[in-house]
């Protein structure tokens, strides 16, 4: 799935406030959006549902670029959003940028 891309960026927080490899919950318009700080301080965002049950995977596990499902433990790609196999799925991604040590996301 590709990134969703348009003009409006939201100010989220400092990258400080984002722990590394944990999960955090956000809300934009009712729309729940997982963030996640990797080793490297990139940071990805990708919608707070899993495909298969909805488990919230900002609750997840994370693994280099990946994430696996709290509830069924299906591995999802935070790049692309999609679920690896066998199992079948995707997620909406969001651009995010940390731009002088804030993180922002596109919407």
């Amino acid at each position: 799935m590709k990134q969703t891309l348009s003009k409006q960026q939201v100010k989220i927080c400092p990258l400080d406030e984002l722990p590394l490899q944990v999960g955090k919950k956000i809300v934009i318009n009712e729309q729940e959006i997982a963030l996640f700080r990797l080793q490297n301080d990139t940071v990805k965002a990708v919608e707070n549902k899993c495909p298969h049950k909805q488990g919230p995977l900002s609750e997840g596990m994370v693994s280099g670029d990946n994430v696996f499902c709290p509830l069924h433990d299906w591995k999802i790609n935070l790049d692309t959003g999609e679920v690896q196999k066998p199992d079948d799925g995707c997620v909406k991604t969001y651009l995010a940028e940390v731009v002088d040590n804030d993180v922002y996301i596109s919407l």
